[in-house]
């Protein structure tokens, strides 16, 4: 056996050093694993000589991923991105990519300066002043906010203020609450990785995008890649059929389909989460096994399980569940369930949420008619008046942009509005999701939804969602089940045997 490290991401000011004469692309990789399939030889060589032939290197990529349709060829050359000075709002659509890596500044963590973006599309004097005459409303109850709410946080938890290493949880604690009044323009940044396929599908989408500051962030990231891999970008432009989705068609669907819009939107809060769901779950996840098992039909399998008596079921899951330690994801089977929701959250919520890229998570326009979510802390400090006092000159403002800038208005609302999603996971995703986000160390917004999700989730499938809880609460929902702990437990984030 042998087992090289064939290639890695190294800096791009590193590779400048080399000399002139020697040509690093990752099209060199790709040109080589696309040989592997026709050649006897093997990828040693095959890398050699793309290596030294750079030029018909780029041939061979342009042959098989353009005439030959094999895009996958692609996917082995990866770019590192550094994403700075970008709008939280842009930095959503940066985001959006299922199979991308991606690292962004916190607001969680950091203490803001009162950066921002101003839209170019707002052009006129009248209307720059009075963006940035809000913003600066914003960035100043942020500060305001923020110092108040640390010497909150560290009176209500006196004994993590005077430890160093707790000062700055309790600290993150109250940045992430004094965030919520700041703008979508305020200005972040990201480390991307992402491979030479999806960077032609960020292209394509960004190239869509209406607005300016995103279809700028492609073009540059465009000119950046044609000048070290010209051969692996086939379709950097939108299709037709693309262009006509949030075009044609979304004018031709609100133009034929009557809907009733007397009822206020933000009654959506008070509406079930679930939309949909695998209403034979807990079913389907045996009968897979089974089938599997035994290599027998599948519906052979299901009606085999369907004769079972409601505790021989029940058996079969704590039998599945009995080793399960917190960290362990179920088997591959829990994939087959779905789960469909809907939920009005908060830009902070979503920030979070749009982490989950496994999932389908689709959404609507940040919408000031579904009002604000409003940190409990700000209530208990005495700021909720200012707050709703600046969210309303925020909205005032809003308006008047949306009138005079359309699209660009949106830079100015908060990561305190909300907008409408519909979010699909398999119950697999959701275990993963809930561990995570229903954890008492998750963030209070997420972690309400999440709450919200897991209750309605356990009321239509019991047995396969047995254990579904987050992290910190799994000792205890383990040992209701099985009169006993679990062989790991959690301390300071690392798993601990309870044995000897």
């Amino acid at each position: 056996m042998e087992i090289i490290l064939a290639g890695y991401n190294v800096e791009a000011e590193l590779l400048e050093k080399f000399p002139v004469n020697v040509s690093l692309t990752p099209e060199t990789l790709s040109a080589a694993y696309a040989r592997i399939s026709r050649s006897s030889d093997d990828i040693k060589t095959l890398r050699k000589k793309a290596r030294e032939d750079v030029h018909k290197a780029r041939k061979s990529n342009r042959r098989i991923i353009f005439d030959m349709g094999h895009h996958s060829v692609a996917e082995h050359a990866v770019f590192n991105f550094d994403v700075i000075g970008v709008s939280r709002l842009a930095l959503e659509e940066v985001e959006k990519f299922r199979l991308v890596s991606y690292t962004e500044k916190s607001q969680r963590y950091v203490t803001l300066e009162g950066d921002y973006v101003l839209p170019a599309e707002i052009e006129d004097s009248d209307s720059r002043v009075l963006f940035k005459e809000t913003v600066e409303i914003q960035n100043e109850f942020y500060k305001k906010a923020f110092s108040i709410l640390k010497e909150y946080v560290f009176d209500k938890y006196p004994d993590g203020a005077g430890k160093k290493s707790r000062r700055k949880l309790l600290e993150g604690w109250a940045k992430e609450d004094a965030r919520y009044i700041l703008s979508l323009a305020a200005e972040g940044q990201v480390g991307v990785t992402i491979n030479a396929r999806n960077l032609e599908h960020l292209f394509r989408r960004f190239a869509m995008s209406r607005r300016q500051e995103v279809r700028e962030i492609g073009k540059k990231m465009v000119e950046l890649v044609e000048k070290v891999a010209p051969s692996l970008i086939l379709f950097p432009e939108p299709s037709t059929f693309e262009a006509a989705l949030n075009t044609s068609f979304k004018t031709h669907l609100l133009e034929n389909v009557s809907i009733d819009t007397s009822e206020p939107p933000e009654e959506i809060r008070d509406e079930p989460m679930l939309i949909d769901y695998t209403p034979d779950g807990d079913h389907m996840i045996l009968a897979s096994l089974l089938a599997l098992y035994n290599n027998i039909n599948y519906f052979e399998a299901y009606h085999a399980v369907e004769k079972l008596e409601p505790g021989e079921k029940e058996n079969l899951f704590k039998e599945l569940f009995k080793h399960m330690e917190f960290f362990d994801r179920p088997p591959r089977e829990f994939e087959l369930p779905d789960f469909t929701f809907q939920a009005v959250i908060s830009a902070s919520n979503f920030a979070q949420l749009k982490r989950h890229r496994m999932a389908t998570l689709l959404s609507g326009d940040y919408d000031i008619r579904f009002g604000n979510t409003v940190p409990e802390s700000i209530k208990a400090v005495g700021l909720e008046k200012e707050f709703n006092s600046i969210i309303h000159t925020i909205n005032e403002t809003y308006l008047k942009l949306k009138e005079k800038c359309g699209n660009a208005a949106d830079y100015i609302l908060t990561n305190s509005h909300c907008r409408l999603v519909v979010m699909k996971m398999n119950l697999r995703e959701v275990y993963h999701f809930i561990r995570l986000r229903a954890d008492e160390h998750a963030q209070w917004d997420i972690r309400s939804l999440a709450h919200q999700l897991l209750r309605e989730i356990k009321e239509v499938m019991p047995l396969s969602a047995r254990l579904l809880c987050g992290k910190s609460d799994y000792e205890k929902e383990f040992e209701k089940i099985f009169q006993r702990k679990p062989d790991f437990l959690i301390q300071d984030n690392t798993a601990v045997p309870t044995g000897p």
